[in-house]
C-alpha cells in the first residue's frame, strides 16, 4: 500500500501519509499553483514541485518543508518534472525540468544545479507549437523517460509535438508523421520495450484520436479509441502488474474538461461555450473496447477531469484525483472507494493538476 501521496490541486499540494492504517493530511504551497510532482525513487524524501509562476520547489523531508531551486531555470512557470531513474551519473537519478514557454532542464545533483537541454527549442516543428489557451506561448506538458534505456526521453509540447532524445537531451527527434499534436499524458512500462502510452486532445480534433499507443518506441503510432465517447482524453494511467490494462480520463470539450464558470486553469478566464465541468474514466483490458468506470465514482456532471496514477507497489491498484475527493481502485478501475480524508469546500471548483502515489 501506498505510504504517500502527493495531490496537486490548482492552489494547493495535499500531502498524505499513511498512520496506522489512516492517513495524515497536510497542506502546503498554499496559493502557489502547484502544476507537478515527481519523487525520487532512490529518497523518497526527495520531492520536486513545479508551479505556475511561482518557480521549482524541492523537499528533503516527504513534503514537510520546502525550498525554491528555480533560479536557474529560464521561467517560473514549472509544467512539467520526471526523473530519468537509469541515468544517475552522480548516484542521483537525473531530473528533468520543462517550462512555459517551452524549454527543457536537467539536474544531475538531486536539484543543486540545473543546465538546459540543447537544441530541443530548435526544432522544425517549433513554429506549429501554440497552447491554445494562451496563444502567443505553449510549455513542456509532459516529460517521460524510458524505463529501460538512460536519457531516453519523450517529450511533449501542448500543443504542436511529441518529441524525443536518447542522450539525455543532447539531441533531438522531431515529431514523426502520424503522432498525435496534443499529448496530456504519456506512459511507459518495464515489462513492454519501446511501449508508449498516450492520452491526447486530439480526438477534440479529429474523432477517433483520444488515445494512441506506441509500439516502437514513438517511430510509428496507432490510434486506440472504440468505446470512447468523449473525444478529450486528459489523464492516463497503466497497471503495474498489466501493460495492456489501461485507465483513461476523458471530456467532452477542453472548456468541460477544465474549467467551471468564470474561472480557467490559471484564474478567472473569459466567457465560453460550455454547460458546465464533465468528466469521465474509461478502462480497458488487451484489445477489449473501452469501457466507462462508474462504481463509487462521482457524477460526471460537475466533476473538473481527474487525473490518474497507479500504485507501482500494487497490481490492478489505482488512484484518481477529482474536485470531488480522491478515489482508489484495487479492481483495475472496475469498483472505487473514495479516501476518507478532510476534503475543503474549495477544493471543489479547483482544477487536479498531478498524482503521485510514492
Amino acid at each position: 500500500m501506498a505510504e504517500r501521496i502527493y495531490a496537486a490541486l490548482e492552489d494547493v499540494l495535499v500531502v498524505l501519509t499513511t498512520r496506522d492504517g489512516d492517513w495524515d493530511v497536510d497542506t502546503r504551497l498554499t496559493d502557489y499553483q502547484p502544476q507537478c510532482v515527481a519523487v525520487a525513487p532512490e529518497d523518497r524524501d526527495l520531492v520536486f514541485t513545479g508551479t505556475f509562476n511561482n518557480g521549482l520547489w524541492r523537499s528533503t523531508d516527504g513534503g514537510d518543508t520546502w525550498t525554491s531551486i528555480g533560479d536557474q531555470l529560464s521561467s517560473d512557470r514549472v509544467m512539467a518534472l520526471a526523473i530519468d531513474t537509469q541515468e544517475r551519473p552522480q548516484g542521483y537519478g537525473t531530473v528533468y525540468a520543462g517550462t512555459e514557454p517551452s524549454a527543457l532542464f536537467r539536474s544531475v545533483d538531486g536539484g543543486e544545479t540545473w543546465t538546459e537541454c540543447s537544441g530541443f527549442t530548435d526544432l522544425a516543428s517549433k513554429p506549429d507549437w501554440a497552447f491554445p489557451g494562451r496563444p502567443d506561448t505553449h510549455h513542456v506538458r509532459w516529460i517521460e523517460s524510458d524505463p529501460i534505456e538512460a536519457g531516453h526521453l519523450y517529450v511533449s509540447i501542448e500543443m504542436g509535438a511529441l518529441v524525443t532524445t536518447k542522450d539525455g537531451g543532447k539531441t533531438w527527434t522531431d515529431r514523426v508523421p502520424g503522432s498525435p499534436r496534443d499529448v496530456h499524458t504519456l506512459a511507459t512500462h518495464p515489462d513492454a520495450p519501446g511501449r508508449l502510452y498516450a492520452a491526447t486532445g486530439d480526438g477534440y480534433i479529429t474523432a477517433g484520436r483520444e488515445y494512441a499507443e506506441s509500439r516502437d518506441g514513438s517511430v510509428t503510432w496507432t490510434y486506440h479509441s472504440d468505446g470512447i465517447e468523449h473525444q478529450y482524453g486528459w489523464g492516463l494511467a497503466v497497471d503495474p502488474g498489466d501493460p495492456d490494462t489501461q485507465l483513461l480520463s476523458a471530456s467532452y470539450s477542453p472548456a468541460q474538461a477544465h474549467r467551471v464558470e468564470g474561472k480557467g486553469l490559471h484564474g478567472p478566464s473569459p466567457a465560453h461555450r460550455s454547460d458546465g465541468p464533465l468528466a469521465v474514466i474509461y478502462r480497458r483490458s488487451g484489445q477489449d473496447p473501452w469501457q466507462r468506470c462508474t462504481e463509487g465514482l462521482p457524477a460526471p456532471e460537475g466533476t473538473l477531469i481527474p487525473v490518474l496514477a497507479a500504485d507501482e507497489s500494487e497490481v490492478g491498484t489505482f488512484y484518481a484525483l477529482t474536485n470531488h475527493g480522491l478515489y482508489r481502485s484495487t479492481d483495475a478501475g472496475v469498483t472505487w472507494t473514495q479516501l476518507e480524508i478532510p476534503w475543503q469546500e474549495n477544493y471543489r471548483t479547483q482544477h487536479p493538476q498531478s498524482l503521485v502515489i510514492a
